[in-house]
């Protein structure tokens, strides 16, 4: 599997980690592109096409649950899009909700080590 036309967007306001999946995901070969806040994530997943998306929940100006409404409401271009919601939110209503509104995964970022991340992204890239 070709990861170096894949593109994906971190949307994940805490530097450190978002940092460390940009370099993680780059290492494979994927595009990366990131976001810091709800608002900029929302409009880069409505202004560009990307493979997967990692969102998120507890995010400044716009939480990953209303980015998901948005994006439910008014759709990106590329209706292919993957979501994967990155939280440390792990109750059960929040992650129904997620996936009622589109996502298509859901990771506990605290139970994940590198090697888990990458595998689960591999797998969602290849569900498409």
């Amino acid at each position: 599997m070709d990861n170096s036309q894949k593109k994906i967007l971190i949307v994940e306001d805490d530097q450190f980690l978002r940092e460390f999946y940009e370099e993680l995901l780059k290492a494979e070969g994927y595009i990366i592109d990131s976001a810091p806040d709800g608002e900029i994530g929302l409009s880069k997943i409505q202004s560009n096409q990307y493979d997967l998306v990692l969102l998120d929940l507890m995010l400044p100006k716009k939480d990953g649950v209303q980015i998901l409404r948005d994006l439910k409401a008014n759709p990106p271009k590329s209706s292919q899009l993957n979501v994967v919601v990155l939280t440390n939110l792990g109750q059960d209503a929040v992650i129904k909700d997620c996936f009622n509104l589109g996502a298509n995964g859901y990771l506990i970022k605290s139970a994940l080590n590198p090697d888990q991340v990458l595998t689960e992204v591999k797998s969602y890239l290849q569900k498409k």
